[in-house]
């Protein structure tokens, strides 16, 4: 695998090709893919059947399992209660996100699993505007709310599965407004603080936010 790498990071082009299927697919070789990544050396799929094959193919990350969730709800609070039934999924997670909400399905991603979860986003892939990044969940948000990763065309996003054992991480958000049907304000963020091990006084202005963002739906 050095040697791939070497040839190219003198920019020659190298083709992985396989004669039993898709490569990369229940593939071992995802392992080039991710040395590619990690070398910044660009990767870009072929035409496939459609976009979750072609991106698994590019993604770097296990495809022995993975499992495909489509299109998240449109709804944030539905789109993170489905993120949190995921959290401790360890399959690779594959989703389809338009462009409208590609930047707040990141952020519920962020939230939910975690900015250090790896992962990897696919722009308009197989098409001539092609972007291919796999970063850390935290970073793909930053970009997309940067710029540098556009926010135009269709998306893919590849997400690594959960370690085996690991917690799911706490949906902040969602803990803050279980917690206010039943408790006042400073109470819910104060048993939200000591669980998730977050600031208080923090958690207290978010609850604010929720608040307010309800009542303007």
């Amino acid at each position: 695998m050095s040697r791939i790498i070497a040839t190219l990071e003198k920019g020659e082009s190298v083709a992985l090709v396989s004669d039993a299927g898709t490569p990369l697919v229940s593939d071992p070789g995802f392992r080039l893919v991710r040395a590619a990544h990690e070398h910044g050396i660009p990767v870009s799929p072929i035409v496939g059947a459609s976009a979750v094959t072609a991106a698994l193919s590019v993604a770097g990350l296990p495809t022995d399992r993975f499992c495909f969730e489509g299109f998240l709800p449109a709804k944030q609070a539905a789109r993170r209660s489905a993120l949190d039934a995921l959290a401790g999924e360890t399959r690779t997670l594959v989703f389809y996100e338009s462009v409208h909400r590609i930047a707040a399905s990141l952020d519920d991603m962020c939230r939910v699993f975690g900015e250090e979860r790896l992962a990897f986003l696919g722009r308009e892939l197989t098409k001539m505007h092609e972007q291919c990044v796999q970063q850390s969940l935290g970073r793909l948000r930053d970009r997309v709310d940067d710029g540098s990763i556009v926010a135009k065309g269709e998306f893919v996003i590849v997400v690594a599965g959960a370690e085996s054992g690991e917690a799911s991480i706490v949906d902040t958000d969602r803990l803050l407004l279980m917690l206010c049907e039943k408790l006042s304000a400073g109470d819910a963020a104060k048993i939200a603080a000591e669980i998730s091990g977050n600031k208080k006084n923090q958690l207290y202005e978010r609850l604010m936010e929720l608040k307010a963002q309800s009542k303007e739906e």
